[in-house]
């Protein structure tokens, strides 16, 4: 199987109906981070197969359990999840944050290239970000322990919006500590196809 046929197969299992066109895009983006890496250490993987199913499908699991037409993307690093899941959702706006700026250029360059318009970068610590329109969901698969993660971006979440933490083993002692006034509404067990490792998608809200 190619690794193209690997994707389609992946994502329709995930219950996704990407296009040709869609399927293409989230290659050449992969074919970018593979590029990429070899300069500035975008992601610790090398192994393509590796990064097809840890960062592409990882990333493509969560979006059946997204509600959220304005996305934030925290500490977004080579893009991960919000470039394959604007890639998915081109109606969606998705901005990608992160302080690391090599991490910031690629993503711009990776929007430029794949003609994402549906992207914005907003480089620099996400705590010094100010829009005047804030996000229906933000979203973080890899920045911190899921209290930093609210505490550094509840300015920036809309009214009954939402936080999605992606984790790998259910986080059951950062859920303890969560911050007054915040809740968790879900927690999602995920299957990634192609990935044997626990992955869990923790849906909060504010109350």
């Amino acid at each position: 199987m190619t690794p193209y046929q690997q994707l389609e197969t992946g994502a329709r299992s995930l219950g996704l109906a990407l296009d040709e066109k869609q399927l293409s895009w989230l290659m050449q983006y992969l074919s970018l981070i593979q590029k990429w890496n070899r300069v500035h250490n975008l992601t610790a993987l090398r192994d393509p197969q590796k990064m097809l199913t840890h960062h592409l499908l990882d990333s493509l699991a969560v979006l059946p359990h997204l509600c959220a037409d304005r996305l934030l993307d925290v500490g977004s690093g080579a893009g991960l999840p919000g470039i394959p899941l604007a890639i998915a959702r081109p109606d969606w706006e998705i901005t990608l944050s992160d302080s690391n700026h090599k991490k910031s250029s690629f993503q711009q360059q990776a929007v430029i290239e794949l003609g994402l318009s549906n992207v914005r970068v907003a480089p620099g610590r996400v705590e010094d970000i100010r829009l005047e329109q804030k996000f229906d969901g933000v979203i973080s698969r890899a920045f911190s322990e899921i209290a930093d993660f609210i505490a550094c971006t509840c300015h920036l979440l809309a009214t009954n919006g939402r936080w999605y933490a992606m984790k790998g083993v259910c986080p059951d002692e950062e859920l303890a500590q969560l911050p007054a006034g915040v809740e968790v509404e879900r927690v999602v067990p995920l299957t990634v196809p192609g990935l044997g490792a626990q992955r869990h998608l923790i849906i909060l809200k504010a109350v």
